[in-house]
């Protein structure tokens, strides 16, 4: 049973008129147990850095996309949690939204260049596809599974093919704005001795741009609560 917390936050910054540079950058913590004797014990650390960079167009039509690259860090803290490579590819993502569904998909492929010299080369691709379908009260169903190739492999192990979904809501908790989701997953490919089924639980921190009348009516909502007169002591 391994477990996985990534931090994972998308931060969108406007390069020119026309274009948008999103940066995406994944900081995983991993415990990862030991297959052999005592099997209580295991690793646990950081494993290695994901960044990604995607320029996308500042006023997309129907269909969003954003096109970059993605590069691999070996910045693990044990060698199992680790490629001990550096490896960089490039990666697009594509995502349209026509009435209540919510339709797209992320592909990048890694290779390695540079790193431990007895370690694996890295040449390995990862595509998530998301389908989300928008119900009543911030609830929506979605599909996300992530599919991994390892093209190194020889024996059998190259696909990891997850089936399975789950349900997620769009909420505020106090007045933070948050998107919460529950998933589950059965591998119906994978290499020998890998885990045969996934669970994923998600909570994204949102922060919308205000528009400048909702910034507007923000700043006189604070001018009026300033204005008001202290409670009695």
């Amino acid at each position: 049973m391994q477990d996985i917390l990534n931090i994972q936050p998308v931060i969108p910054l406007r390069v020119s008129k026309h274009w948008n540079l999103i940066s995406r950058i994944i900081t995983p913590i991993i415990y990862q147990p030991t297959t052999s004797q005592p099997v209580n014990q295991g690793a646990f650390g950081f494993g290695d850095l994901n960044p990604s960079f995607f320029l996308s167009p500042a006023k997309p039509g129907k269909v969003i996309w954003g096109a970059g690259a993605a590069v691999v860090l070996p910045t693990a803290t044990n060698p199992v949690l680790g490629q001990g490579k550096w490896s960089v590819g490039p990666s697009l993502v594509v995502l349209a939204q026509p009435g209540k569904w919510t339709l797209g998909g992320l592909v990048n492929n890694v290779f390695s260049f540079a790193g431990q010299s007895a370690r694996p080369d890295v040449n390995q691709m990862v595509f998530q596809y998301f389908i989300n379908y928008n119900l009543q009260h911030g609830y929506y169903i979605t599909w996300q599974p992530t599919l991994t190739a390892n093209w190194e492999a020889t024996n059998g192990g190259r696909w990891v093919v997850p089936f399975g979904g789950g349900i997620g809501r769009i909420m505020k908790i106090g007045f933070q704005p948050v998107n919460l989701t529950a998933q589950f997953y059965g591998n119906a490919v994978h290499p020998p001795g890998a885990s045969p089924w996934g669970m994923r639980l998600q909570i994204a921190f949102l922060f919308p741009k205000l528009t400048k009348e909702q910034q507007k009516m923000l700043l006189e909502q604070k001018l009026k609560q300033m204005e008001q007169p202290p409670p009695p002591k």
